[in-house]
């Protein structure tokens, strides 16, 4: 892909123009107090998530209609095209339900499976992660920051994150336990967010599962573009059909005591 520019730019153009759009429709709706139905996995939906995805779509759409789109709202079109857009329009519903700015839109680009593209946006904080395979990861926002992770040399110095207990379901739990034992410190909540910082050098290790390609999708281009790793647990590169065990390292040369820990 960045072989190619002419083809790299239109890419990104229209990856940037489906986050603009999705963060119009988004910060409106934010600490207004919406409403909130609850889907089959018991997790929350609002009338931003939807609308957000709509347009994202629409953008998506107009611009490149011969790729595949894949969201968590609204499904799989064109199955079959090798360029698959996968988008969460708004990770972290839990977090934007009450008004804390940690969710984001996360806007992403397989090429046969395997993600070449990646955006976080922050539409409260104004903060955005493009990643593109094979470049430097780029941080753009008024905040202070750059992208690059940090050389943390000894699991029992690194930051461990974790979205939220409730997702570490059955023996997942037990693995992970093992894990922040081994760690200087744990904090939790983040969602896609707390990927974000540790692209920037703030957070060392992320372990989480029951994780959707939406959810991860567009974290691998930022984070590997920043000099870390995301695999699953096991070690192997993310699939469209893994066991959604998601670990992201800012130092790759930890993953094999990591690995270690998260053994079954």
């Amino acid at each position: 892909m960045s072989g190619s520019l002419p083809q790299r730019d239109r890419l990104l153009d229209a990856a940037l123009a489906a986050a603009d759009v999705a963060g119009c429709i988004v910060r409106p709706f934010f600490r207004v107090g919406v409403a909130a139905d609850d889907k089959a996995d018991q997790s929350p939906v609002t009338i931003a998530d939807r609308s957000a995805e709509r347009a994202i779509r629409a953008v998506l759409g107009e611009r490149l209609p011969e790729h595949g789109i894949m969201g968590e709202e609204f499904g799989l079109e064109r199955a079959g095209a090798s360029y698959r857009w996968v988008i969460d329009p708004v990770d972290g519903t839990r977090a934007f339900l009450t008004g804390r700015p940690t969710f984001g839109t996360l806007i992403a680009l397989l090429h046969d499976g395997v993600p070449v593209l990646g955006v976080i946006d922050q539409p409260i904080t104004g903060e955005r992660w493009i990643g593109i395979r094979g470049e430097r990861t780029r941080y753009v926002s008024s905040f202070p920051g750059r992208a690059g992770t940090r050389a943390c040399p000894a699991l029992d110095r690194a930051e461990l994150s974790c979205t939220s207990p409730e997702i570490l379901e059955g023996a997942y739990r037990a693995r992970w336990d093992r894990l922040s034992r081994a760690v200087k410190r744990t904090s939790w909540g983040g969602d896609c967010y707390a990927y974000g910082l540790l692209a920037l050098g703030q957070v060392d290790v992320i372990a989480e599962c029951t994780m959707k390609p939406w959810d991860w999708a567009a974290l691998v281009p930022v984070i590997e573009g920043a000099g870390g790793s995301v695999t699953d647990w096991a070690g192997r590169p993310l699939r469209l059909d893994g066991d959604g065990t998601v670990l992201a390292l800012g130092n790759p040369a930890l993953l094999s005591p990591v690995r270690d820990l998260l053994a079954d």
